[in-house]
């Protein structure tokens, strides 16, 4: 392992001007006596098929009621002045952007709201996407957006003390095609976490330094983190709290390639590798698993995403992403051949690879809608073959 500051010279902070401003009492419970202060920033994990995906972020606001409408008096907020326009996809590899901080009673906090400014004749590109080889689209948005993304969290304010935010902007599961129309849905899924200084570092081959590339970190089947190798192959995700995870490598035409176990302690970042001995992920065979899924109501509001059991019984995420709105449309290409797996070894040790043959075009399919999770499988996919998977809910 290696403390931060070794790793900082190879990424850069992207700073956001704001002007913070703190709301009036209201019917919250009463605060313990003294202020501390919140400070918040925004990261995002890598996207799917775009090449930009911007969003005009106008405050952020927290109130010590999980039950507080948007109306209620209590509120302290983060106003950015003017309103910031940020590509999602330029936070990546530990970038983050900076959205400010404001003074807050001290006490628990446990709501906060995501507000977003609205794509309107003054500014029609305010929140936008650019697909991949195509051209910029207005994103259409909630109708509750002017009340901002709900989120629960759970914030300790400690007289004296900053607390510090990031909010994890997750574009690839946030856009959403609706058929053929021409238009994308942006449905927010945005995590809140503490901004740890810890993380994991390595480095990918050059080939696969292409932005196809996927990196993340897991826990259970359970991406924690995830970012794409810059254009030196140079990988970095953070904040990441500290314990045990699992490293996953994903790209077309890839074998998936899985370190296992590898530890992240306080206050450092973990090295998985060197410049010298990069990780390369051989090409494979794929196959593909879609299908569909139905919810009864439209837009459709779905999620589906591929996993496999590894030979020692822990789970990875391969692929996923939202449905099509219109039509609940999914499509995974994936490998076949068999996962690539290492367990975690200290430099100067060599990570050593073996094929994982349980794995080999063997996959579950997960879709989950309105807080019901459903599976099928496992199915097995043949290299140039198609295996259809439909989801009925509820």
């Amino acid at each position: 392992m290696f403390k931060l500051k070794q790793f900082a010279a190879a990424f850069t902070v992207l700073a956001v001007a704001v002007l913070a401003a703190c709301g009036g009492g209201g019917s919250s419970p009463a605060p313990t006596s003294g202020t501390g202060n919140l400070r918040v920033a925004l990261t995002d994990a890598p996207s799917c098929g775009y090449s930009a995906v911007n969003v005009t972020v106008q405050k952020v606001r927290v109130h010590q009621s999980a039950s507080a409408s948007d109306t209620d008096p209590g509120w302290s907020e983060v106003v950015l002045n003017p309103a910031q326009r940020v590509d999602l996809l330029t936070l990546t590899n530990g970038v983050l952007s900076e959205l400010g901080q404001t003074p807050l009673a001290a006490g628990k906090y446990t709501q906060m709201r995501l507000v977003l400014a609205s794509n309107d004749s003054a500014n029609p590109m305010a929140n936008s996407v650019v697909p991949d080889s195509g051209t910029e689209t207005a994103l259409t948005t909630p109708s509750a957006q002017q009340s901002g993304l709900k989120m629960n969290v759970d914030i300790d304010i400690a007289p004296g003390k900053l607390a510090d935010f990031v909010l994890d902007f997750d574009a690839c599961k946030s856009i959403v095609r609706a058929g053929n129309s021409g238009r994308y849905l942006l449905k927010p899924v945005v995590r809140v976490i503490p901004r740890y200084i810890s993380g994991v570092a390595g480095f990918v081959d050059a080939t696969l330094a292409n932005g196809n590339t996927s990196v993340t970190l897991q826990q259970g089947g359970q991406v924690v983190r995830s970012s794409v190798p810059d254009s030196s192959g140079q990988f970095l995700l953070r904040p990441v709290a500290p314990g045990t995870y699992d490293l996953v490598i994903t790209a077309p035409g890839r074998v998936t390639e899985v370190v296992t176990g590898v530890p992240v302690a306080s206050d450092s970042v973990t090295a998985v590798n060197s410049s010298t001995s990069l990780l390369s992920a051989p090409s494979s065979a794929t196959g593909v698993a879609g299908g569909s899924v139905t919810t009864g109501v439209s837009p459709i509001d779905a999620t589906v995403r591929a996993t496999q059991v590894l030979g020692n019984g822990e789970h990875i995420e391969v692929a996923s992403g939202p449905v099509d709105s219109s039509n609940g449309s999914y499509s995974f290409t994936l490998p076949t051949s068999a996962t690539q797996v290492a367990a975690y070894a200290a430099a100067p040790a060599t990570l050593s690879f073996a094929a994982d043959a349980a794995t080999a075009g063997k996959y579950v399919v997960e879709a989950s809608s309105n807080g019901t999770v459903k599976s099928a499988g496992p199915i097995t996919l043949s290299a140039g073959g198609t295996a259809t998977t439909n989801f009925t809910f509820p």
